[in-house]
């Protein structure tokens, strides 16, 4: 990333926040969904989404400003990537993530960042204290769902697991990923560990995906509850970056106990690059858990390599799977 060089630049970033929120509104109103099936007026909207016109036009304009949608005369459209991903019912839609994670949980949360990195306190909800709430957990399933089921085929479509036959997913959520392997992976059978409030929400999609005989849901905390042994593949996605360092050195001393000699284990987080110079997303996502806890780390490819390296892990391989923002290691466990 350059460095930037002019005010407006500052500005961009200083007045970023707006331009979120605009986008949170907008889905919980919900114009993106009523304009999919074409364009509509200012008026049409507010009788679809029944709010009034004036304030409505003023949201609009701004979602206008910013691209999210088009002005054609006195009508709007989707711009192409709102149709695509945020109008309800298609195909690729992931707005319910953004809407309840990031607008309703995550969004919130930062006005503590400050006092996470001062270290004076953080925000009042830690995520084990956000996820042992069934109303809370179920909005951050849900959102987590919605986010991670593309990058959950593509994970499942680049990892070859040959033969196993058991695999251990910790801090599953959902199940996204545990259902998108399953799939690929007829005779794999797959244990989903997470907070108790989680796996009742969990249960419900991976019933809805038929593989309720094929996948377990265990109760518990990754790291304090004991892990099932001898699995052949543990996968650990977005689990490392919400830990400080001496529970991330916890877990994957647990990992490597838990997997059969030969074992796979598959990490899929946020990674900044090795140099530190970005990404951006990445970086920032690692900043934003400091709100929840004051011993959150940032970590590259390298280092968590070097950590996994220190583990009796052999890393052999890095790789992008979401642009910009994660990456995946897969690491073996040695063979007698």
């Amino acid at each position: 990333m350059r460095a930037i060089t002019e005010r407006r630049e500052l500005s961009s970033i200083a007045y970023g926040f707006i331009a979120s929120k605009a986008l949170f509104a907008a889905l919980g109103v919900g114009p993106f969904t009523h304009l999919a099936s074409g364009p509509r007026t200012t008026a049409e909207l507010s009788h679809d989404t029944g709010i009034a016109a004036s304030p409505l036009q003023t949201l609009l304009h701004a979602l206008s400003a910013v691209g999210l949608i088009v002005a054609e005369g006195h009508s709007y459209t989707n711009a192409p990537a709102c149709q695509r991903y945020l109008a309800q019912g298609a195909p690729d839609e992931f707005g319910e993530y953004f809407r309840l994670q990031l607008g309703q949980q995550i969004y919130p949360a930062l006005l503590q960042l400050d006092a996470g990195l001062t270290g004076t306190g953080a925000a009042s909800d830690t995520f084990a204290d956000l996820l042992s709430r069934p109303d809370e957990a179920r909005t951050f399933t849900a959102a987590q769902h919605a986010g991670s089921r593309g990058a959950a085929h593509v994970l499942a479509k680049r990892t070859p697991l040959g033969g196993a036959r058991t695999m251990l997913d910790v801090g599953g959520g959902s199940g996204a990923l545990s259902i998108a392997l399953c799939t690929r992976n007829p005779r794999l059978r797959a244990a989903v560990l997470d907070f108790p409030a989680v796996i009742d929400v969990a249960r419900t999609y991976i019933d809805e995906a038929g593989l309720g005989a094929r996948i377990d849901l265990l109760s518990g905390d990754a790291v304090h509850t004991p892990w099932p042994a001898d699995q052949d593949v543990v996968l650990l996605s977005y689990l490392l970056s919400a830990l400080g360092a001496t529970e991330i050195d916890m877990v994957l001393a647990k990992a490597y106990t838990s997997l059969a000699a030969g074992g796979l284990l598959i990490v899929h987080d946020f990674m900044i690059h090795d140099d530190a110079s970005g990404p951006a997303s990445a970086a920032l996502w690692f900043l934003q858990y400091l709100a929840f806890r004051g011993d959150g780390i940032s970590f590259s490819a390298g280092a968590l390599s070097g950590r996994l390296r220190h583990h009796g892990f052999t890393p052999a391989e890095t790789e992008v799977l979401i642009p910009d923002t994660t990456k995946t290691i897969l690491a073996r466990k040695a063979s007698p």
